[in-house]
């Protein structure tokens, strides 16, 4: 057997900016730090944050007054932030930046006078922060039969905005139905799917018709690990499944199958990816072939609050010298 590797794969520059904001946090301040939800969807690399320190809680009530608290990379809505302020929190936000312009898009739209359709995910953590800034204004909608029936009363006066980690495939046919229906609405400058996102799913498209089995490393809450195993099946490989550890591969899955295809959503560290490679390499796959669309070269820069007291205390000096430009 052998494996076709895709690159990019995994972590991209917001969740391993998020993850390096909880580290160094921990060095700052010590343990314990507060995360309101999980920093990024994947068990493990939560695990690996717990056992530095890390207590991980759903609703900022929980957190006692005055804690050090770290926003996830999802976004959170305002009223998370103003109840954070009265409880005297000292909140650092990880907020993926490209998660942050759309926030800043809902906001300013609003402002504006616009109504908001948002496609995402009912639910997805990453909506409630969106939604949050601009509530009266948004409508969510999921898919492209929920756009045909939308009613939108000033086409002129509506924007699209779109969950950073949806399909690409499937937003734009959403897209186009809406703008159809309604030829003024108005879309963003720039798209909201994030580099990271796409880079992966054209990865994914790229070896997919080459496979017998596809396999995406990534958490079954993680969107974009769940678009990856879509984008596999959508292009030729109708065996693929979402596997959050080695344990997870079933050996009927195995059967007959000479070509496997491997990917990790962007919330996955690169050592469960190799751990995957180990654990196929003892089941019969002699080869691993990395087949790259792209290398990416995105990083982003530290909150400036966490920066300042990392220097001032001369710790987290790695992590600081791999966010600087």
């Amino acid at each position: 057997m052998k494996v076709l590797l895709a690159k990019p794969r995994g972590y991209c520059a917001g969740v391993d900016r998020a993850i390096d904001v909880v580290y160094l946090a921990l060095e700052i301040y010590g343990p314990p730090v507060y995360m309101r939800h999980q920093i990024v969807h994947n068990k493990e690399v939560v695990k690996r944050l717990e056992s530095r320190g890390a207590i991980f809680v759903e609703e900022t009530s929980e957190i006692p007054e005055g804690a050090v608290t770290v926003f996830s990379a999802h976004g959170v809505p305002p009223q998370v932030r103003q109840e954070a302020e009265k409880r005297k929190l000292r909140t650092i936000d990880a907020t993926c930046p490209l998660v942050t312009k759309v926030h800043i898009e809902a906001k300013l739209y609003a402002d504006k006078g616009f109504a908001i359709v948002l496609i995402g995910h009912k639910g997805h953590v990453e909506m409630e922060g969106t939604m949050g800034e601009a509530p009266s204004a948004t409508t969510l909608i999921e898919t492209k039969e929920e756009a045909r029936t939308i009613e939108i009363k000033n086409p002129a006066k509506t924007i699209i905005l779109t969950q950073t980690t949806l399909s690409l495939e499937d937003t734009a046919e959403t897209i186009g139905v809406l703008k159809k229906r309604f030829p003024e609405i108005h879309l963003p400058p720039k798209e909201d799917i994030c580099y990271a996102t796409t880079n992966r799913q054209s990865a994914v498209k790229k070896i997919a018709p080459l496979c017998d089995l596809f396999l995406a490393v990534g958490a079954p809450e993680s969107s974009n690990t769940n678009r990856l195993v879509e984008s596999a099946k959508k292009h030729g490989c109708l065996k693929a499944y979402l596997i959050e550890k080695p344990d997870d591969i079933s050996d009927e899955w195995l059967k007959n199958v000479e070509t496997i295809g491997l990917s990790a959503g962007a919330s996955a560290p690169e050592d469960l990816v190799q751990s995957v490679i180990q654990y196929l390499r003892r089941r019969g796959v002699s080869e691993v072939e990395e087949v790259t669309t792209l290398d990416e070269e995105v990083k982003f820069t530290l909150p400036q609050v966490i920066t300042a007291e990392a220097k001032d205390k001369g710790v987290g000096r790695s992590i600081l010298e791999k966010h600087r430009f």
